[in-house]
C-alpha cells in the first residue's frame, strides 16, 4: 500500500471512530433534536462540497447518476438508523456492532461476485469479530431500549453495506468530489424531508457544545471523510476498505473512557482490542509474492 492510501485509510478511521462521541454530543441533553441534526450536518457538508464539484467541471454519464442518487438514499436510510440507534445507545457499542460489517460484505460480494475473498480476509473478518464480541460484552448492558437501539445499528449496517458496493462498482466512473457531492446531497434532501415532515423545533439560540459538535460532524465527518474514503475506494478493494469497521470501536472506545466515562476500559476490553487489531492484521496481510513462495516451498520440500 502507498502512503497516500495509508493516510487515507487512518484519516477515515480515526475521524469516524470520534463521530459516534459527536454524535451523542450532538442530540443529547440540550442538543439539537435527532432528525433536525442530521438534516443540518448533511446540508451544511453539501453546501461545503457544491463550489469544489462546479470547478471540476465533471460530470457523472449515463445510469451513474441513477446509482449514486440510489446511494445517496440508502445512506441517509443508513444514517437515520444510527441516530435514532444512538439515542438508545453507546457510541462506542454502536461503534462495536458496526464490526459485523465485513462478514455481511462477505456474502453480498460473494453474491454478485464483485471481488474474490481470499482466506486472509476470510479468516481476519473471524478473528476480528470475536474481538468485537468481547469488547461488545464488555460495553453492553443489556435492557430492551438498548435491545431496539442496536437492532436499528445492525440494520446501518445492512444499507451501508449496500451503498459501499454499489459506489465501488459505479463511482469510479466519475470525479471523486462530484460523487461525494451527489452522493451527500441526496442524503441532505433525503433526512431533510424526514426532518421537516417530523416537524422538530429548532433550538435558539444554538447550544454551544452540540453546534460544535454539529459543525465537527459537517465538516470533518462527511466532507473530508468521505473525500477519503471515495478516494480509497478507486484505489484499494472493498474487503480492505471494510476492515475500518474493526479499528472504529477501539477509537470510540477511547473516547468514551475520556469523554463520556460512561464505563470504565477493563481487561475484557483490551483483550478484544488486541484480538481486533490481530484480526485486522490478517485481513491486511500481503500475500507472498510468487518467488518468496517458490523459494519457500523448496526449502520446505
Amino acid at each position: 500500500m502507498s502512503r497516500a492510501v495509508v493516510a487515507a485509510y487512518a484519516a477515515c478511521a480515526l475521524i469516524w471512530g470520534t463521530t459516534w462521541y459527536a454524535i451523542r454530543v450532538c442530540i443529547g441533553d440540550g442538543g439539537f433534536p435527532t432528525l433536525l441534526a442530521l438534516a443540518l450536518r448533511f446540508a451544511l457538508a453539501a453546501l461545503v462540497l457544491l463550489p469544489l464539484a462546479i470547478r471540476t467541471r465533471s460530470r457523472p454519464t449515463g445510469a451513474t447518476w441513477a446509482w449514486l442518487v440510489l446511494a445517496g438514499i440508502l445512506d441517509a436510510g443508513g444514517y437515520l438508523l444510527v441516530y435514532l440507534g444512538e439515542e438508545r445507545v453507546s457510541g462506542a457499542v454502536a461503534a462495536v456492532v458496526y464490526g459485523t460489517q465485513p462478514l455481511i460484505l462477505a456474502l453480498g460480494l460473494t453474491a454478485v461476485r464483485l471481488e474474490r475473498l481470499t482466506r486472509a480476509h476470510v479468516v481476519g473478518a473471524v478473528i476480528s469479530l470475536v474481538g468485537v464480541v468481547v469488547l461488545f460484552l464488555d460495553r453492553l448492558d443489556v435492557s430492551a431500549r438498548q435491545a431496539v437501539g442496536l437492532a436499528m445499528v445492525v440494520g446501518s449496517v445492512v444499507v451501508s453495506t449496500a451503498y459501499s458496493m454499489i459506489l465501488k462498482r459505479h463511482a469510479g466512473r466519475v470525479h471523486t468530489v462530484v460523487a461525494t457531492t451527489i452522493f451527500i446531497a441526496v442524503t441532505a434532501l433525503v433526512v431533510g424531508v424526514v426532518a421537516l415532515i417530523a416537524g422538530e423545533p429548532m433550538p435558539w439560540p444554538p447550544p454551544p457544545g452540540p453546534s460544535a459538535a454539529l459543525v465537527y460532524l459537517a465538516l470533518v465527518g462527511s466532507v473530508v471523510a468521505f473525500l477519503a474514503y471515495f478516494w480509497l475506494l478507486e484505489r484499494t478493494t472493498l474487503l480492505v476498505s471494510s476492515t475500518l469497521v474493526f479499528v472504529y470501536p477501539l477509537v470510540a472506545i477511547v473516547i468514551d473512557a475520556l469523554f463520556e466515562r460512561e464505563l470504565p476500559l477493563g481487561p475484557r476490553a483490551y483483550a478484544g482490542a488486541a484480538i481486533t487489531l490481530a484480526g485486522l492484521a490478517v485481513s491486511l496481510r500481503r500475500p507472498a509474492a510468487p518467488h518468496a513462495r517458490s523459494v519457500r516451498d523448496k526449502v520446505r520440500g
